[in-house]
C-alpha cells in the first residue's frame, strides 16, 4: 500500500488486534514487491493486507509467496491487484468496499439533500444580494420532502443511499439488472428500466460500477430524457457520463448536476461545468477521508481474525464478481 496509509488504517487497537492473532512481520508497508525486503516479507507470509496503490499480485509475484492464503484489502475494489493467477492459486480476496460505502452513501444523502432544498442556488442569490435575495418564499417547490429518487445500481452503496432516502418519506425508484422486483419490494423501491427512471425522478443518483458495458451509460439521448429542473447526481465512476453530453445539457440550465467524480479527472481546466451556477463539483472525497479510513482498517483486520479462527470471510471477492463491481 501506498507508504504512510498504514497510520490512517490502523491505530493502537487496530495493531493489538493484529498482534493476538498473527506474528505480524513488518508493520512498514511495502510498496513494490521488486526489492530484496519484499522478497522476504514474500516468502514468510501467509496473509497480506493491502491498500490503495498496491501493485498487481502478478504470477512472479505469488511464486514468491508459498503459504499466501489470504489477501485482506483494507480498500474498495480489489481490480488494481487481483490477477488472473491470483484467483487461479485459489488465495482468499476480501475487500473493504462496505466499509468503504458507508461515507459514499452519507455524501450522496448530504448531496440529495442539498440539491432538494435548492441550497447552492440559494447561497449565490443570497450571497450576491448580501442577505437581502432571499426569503423562505422563494422556492415554493423547494424541500425533501415527498420527492422522486432514482438510483442506477444498488449496489452497496446504492442500498445504503436507500435506506438513508426512504427516511425522506421520498419515493425511490431502482434501475439495476441484477435487483429483482421482489427484492426491490423487499427494500422498499420500484424497480424501473433506465428511461423510465430518468423521466419521473427530481433527482437521478449514480451507483453502477466502472464497466466497458457502463461507459457513457448516461449519455445525451439519456440526459434529454430527464425532467427540466432534474439533478444529476455522480458518486460513484466519472465514466458513467458522457462529459461532452453533460456540459451541452447542463449549460443552458436545463438539468443540474452534482458531481464528486468526473471523466477525465480532474476536468481540464477550460471546461465549462467549472463555472455553471448549476454545477457543483467536489474533488471525489465522498469515499473514505481523514478519520473515516480507520474504518476501511478495522474491517481488514476483522477479515484477518476470521481467518485465524477459520471462519468464513465476511466481505469476500472472487473472480465472478469482478463484472459487478466498481
Amino acid at each position: 500500500m501506498h507508504p504512510g496509509l498504514e497510520a490512517q488504517l490502523f491505530g493502537a487497537e487496530e495493531w493489538e488486534r493484529l498482534d493476538t492473532v498473527a506474528t505480524i512481520l513488518d508493520r512498514s508497508p511495502m510498496a513494490t514487491f521488486d526489492d530484496a525486503r519484499s522478497d522476504t516479507l514474500l516468502g514468510a507470509a501467509e496473509v497480506l493486507v493491502v491498500g490503495w496503490l498496491c501493485p498487481p499480485l502478478t504470477a512472479e509475484v505469488l511464486e514468491r509467496a508459498p503459504a499466501l492464503a489470504l489477501v485482506a484489502n483494507a480498500a474498495g475494489t480489489v481490480k488494481p491487484f487481483a490477477t488472473d493467477a491470483l484467483w487461479a492459486r485459489g488465495v482468499v480476496v476480501t475487500s473493504a468496499a462496505a466499509a468503504n460505502a458507508v461515507p459514499v452513501a452519507e455524501f450522496t444523502l448530504a448531496a440529495i439533500v442539498f440539491a432538494s432544498k435548492r441550497a447552492f442556488a440559494a447561497r449565490d442569490e443570497y450571497r450576491a444580494g448580501r442577505g437581502t435575495g432571499v426569503i423562505p418564499g422563494l422556492y415554493p417547490s423547494r424541500g425533501a420532502h415527498d420527492i422522486r429518487v432514482g438510483l442506477v445500481g444498488a449496489s452497496l452503496v446504492g442500498r445504503l443511499v436507500i435506506g438513508h432516502v426512504l427516511r425522506l418519506d421520498a419515493a425511490v425508484s431502482v434501475c439495476d439488472p441484477y435487483l429483482s422486483r421482489a427484492e426491490a419490494g423487499e427494500l422498499g423501491v420500484r424497480k424501473v428500466e433506465l428511461d423510465e427512471l430518468l423521466a419521473t425522478s427530481d433527482i437521478v443518483s449514480l451507483h453502477a460500477p466502472a464497466l466497458p458495458e457502463t461507459r457513457n451509460m448516461i449519455g445525451r439521448d439519456e440526459l434529454a430524457r430527464m425532467a427540466r429542473g432534474a439533478w444529476l447526481i455522480n458518486t460513484a465512476r466519472g465514466a458513467l457520463v458522457d462529459t461532452a453530453a453533460l456540459e451541452d445539457a447542463t449549460r443552458d440550465g436545463r438539468i443540474n448536476a452534482f458531481l464528486d467524480v468526473t471523466d477525465p479527472e480532474p476536468l481540464p481546466p477550460d471546461s465549462p461545468l467549472w463555472d455553471l451556477p448549476n454545477v457543483v463539483i467536489t474533488p471525489h472525497i465522498a469515499g473514505s477521508q481523514g478519520n473515516e479510513v480507520r474504518r476501511l482498517g478495522r474491517q481488514a483486520v476483522t477479515e484477518v481474525e476470521r481467518y485465524a479462527r477459520h471462519e468464513p470471510p465476511l466481505h469476500p471477492v472472487t473472480r465472478a464478481d469482478l463484472g459487478r463491481i466498481a
